[in-house]
């Protein structure tokens, strides 16, 4: 019974301690995933993994060791900031895979990346035809990037010479859960009698309101706990 009662407190630490530290990290180290972010996420998550079940170690020594590790690889991030070199080094850099249509097989040999994979990854962008691609740019995150050949390439409305509407705005969230999000109000200069106006003119109070927010174009989107869907479809 105690040992079951330490691993509950020694897990509830671990992932107090962890959550800080990935903050303290940034979102780079769940986003990216560089070489030196998968040492880092790997090493971390062994450490916490102990720090939690393997009740045999000394929980004070995992815990400074989880410190020092994190500070090692902050350190290692800020550094990398400033060093283009050590950034390249520990990071790696992109690798070019489809250079003016053509595939650099060395290049894919280098990494081990198969021309079935690079099809998979293609595939994913929709692009069934590689005769369509100009560029091909495996990312540091292990990510594909695409440049298709002009001639594949959708048309934008500076091709056909359409003007653009006035910039939009960023979506505003008013209402979550049936409460009012005081903060997104008064940080866009909106205030809470526009809001109340906006809800008399639909007859509503925040408590039906599900989810509300002004769009891209200020026009307002209104979700309610009743949807009033006849036929509505069946969920598990």
């Amino acid at each position: 019974m105690q040992d079951t009662l330490e691993i509950i407190l020694r897990t509830f630490a671990a992932f107090a301690l962890i959550m800080i530290i990935t903050r303290i990290l940034g979102k780079h180290t769940i986003t990216q995933m560089t070489y030196h972010d998968f040492v880092s996420s790997i090493t971390l998550g062994a450490i916490t993994g102990n720090l939690a079940f393997n009740i045999k170690l000394n929980s004070w020594h995992l815990t400074a060791s989880l410190i020092a590790f994190s500070g090692i690889a902050f350190l290692i991030a800020l550094v990398s900031l400033k060093s283009r070199k050590l950034r390249k080094w520990l990071s790696g850099k992109p690798t070019v895979v489809i250079q003016d249509g053509k595939i650099m097989e060395h290049n894919l040999r280098s990494m081990k990346f198969s021309l079935d994979t690079l099809n998979q990854e293609l595939r994913e962008k929709e692009i069934f035809d590689i005769g369509e691609v100009e560029y091909a740019i495996l990312e540091l995150n292990g990510k594909l990037s695409v440049l298709r050949k002009p001639e594949y390439r959708q048309v934008t409305r500076k091709d056909l010479a359409i003007k653009s509407a006035a910039g939009n705005q960023f979506p505003v969230e008013l209402i979550m859960d049936g409460k009012i999000i005081d903060t997104n109000i008064r940080q866009e200069g909106l205030s809470p009698e526009w809001l109340n106006k906006q809800l008399l003119k639909r007859q509503l109070i925040p408590e039906q309101v599900c989810y509300a927010v002004r769009g891209t174009n200020g026009s307002l989107y209104f979700d309610l706990y009743e949807d009033r869907i006849a036929h509505p479809i069946e969920t598990e």
